[in-house]
């Protein structure tokens, strides 16, 4: 009896160790006066997020529930975006092991309630690389580049410090390579792999040296924040979900500025304009506005009859390759 009461204890004790929670977490994108931006909570370093619990209908209403009382902002669009469950990259000790869900989520910076306070952060606060609209950012060939290159050099084989050269080359587009701007998440995963960034060093002590500029953030939200942003400037580019981003009505010139803040590129602009015509993702509205330097633009409003005629309609981004 005693041997029979000891097995049952141990196996609920195993039981318990094995147990799971699950954590909803929500990257909440908005086009504000910063550009392209990410709702936070906390000191600005934590991305929306609580557990899913059992009163919680579903997982998307779960997540909606708790981004409107952290922030008081309400969620439209809304897609799955992936699963974490990573143990060694949550950044602190939990008794139990964390799966953590996350979500997409594009809204309006004005879709507000109550007086709960919202911060909008600009996402390339966090990821400073990866804005290249003005031209490949110096951080890339001051910082980035030869702490990669140095990294590279430390591996113990011939083979291993080739891969690693060639991994930092595709990701940074080192050595005249092409920048790819859909790779944040892969950049972010080559950065914490080097302990570049601050989370790969968290607990560890005294590191080689600084982490490089970018603000970090809480557990592995930073990480989750990179997916984000890979997955809307790929899905940009074959679905229209840019117009959830967008006001009522805009001119051409704000729809491709909001674009390039997404993609973190410029755009071709004669090429821009010409796609989106033959593509009939809009219609002018009859309307202009005169809050332009020169003649009056022609406002125009997104045809949602888009979504149900083209299902995979998108901007066929002319990304400048110069």
């Amino acid at each position: 009896m005693q041997d029979q009461a000891a097995t049952g204890s141990k196996a609920k004790r195993s039981s318990k160790a094995h147990d799971a929670s699950v954590d909803l977490i929500a990257v909440v994108v908005a086009m504000t006066e910063h550009g392209p931006s990410v709702l936070a909570v906390g000191a600005g370093d934590a991305l929306p997020s609580g557990p899913f619990e059992h009163g919680h209908r579903s997982l998307q209403s779960g997540l909606r529930g708790w981004v409107e009382h952290q922030t008081g902002h309400q969620l439209g669009y809304i897609e799955q975006l992936y699963t974490f469950a990573d143990r060694d990259r949550i950044g602190e000790e939990r008794q139990q092991r964390v799966i953590s869900i996350s979500y997409l989520a594009l809204t309006r910076a004005e879709h507000s309630v109550g007086l709960r306070r919202r911060l909008w952060r600009s996402w390339y606060d966090f990821f400073p690389w990866e804005d290249h609209r003005t031209g490949v950012p110096t951080i890339i060939s001051e910082v980035l580049e030869p702490r990669l290159l140095a990294w590279a050099s430390e591996a113990g084989s011939e083979p291993m410090r080739r891969e690693r050269q060639q991994r930092a080359s595709f990701a940074f587009g080192l050595g005249g390579r092409d920048w790819n701007e859909e790779l944040a998440l892969q950049r972010y995963e080559l950065l914490y792999e080097a302990a570049l960034v601050e989370e790969a060093t968290r607990g560890l002590g005294q590191t080689r040296s600084l982490p490089i500029p970018g603000t970090p953030m809480i557990a592995d939200h930073r990480r989750i924040l990179a997916t984000g942003i890979g997955r809307l400037r790929s899905k940009i580019k074959y679905r229209p979900v840019v117009f959830e981003l967008m006001p009522a009505v805009f001119t051409f010139l704000q729809l491709q500025r909001t674009v390039e803040a997404l993609s973190g590129r410029l755009v071709h602009k004669p090429n821009f304009r010409r796609l989106i015509e033959q593509q009939d993702l809009v219609e002018e509205t009859g309307q202009t506005t005169a809050d332009t330097v020169g003649r009056p633009a022609k406002l125009y409003r997104f045809r949602h009859a888009v979504l149900d005629e083209r299902v995979a309609a998108g901007t066929k981004l002319p990304l400048s390759r110069a």
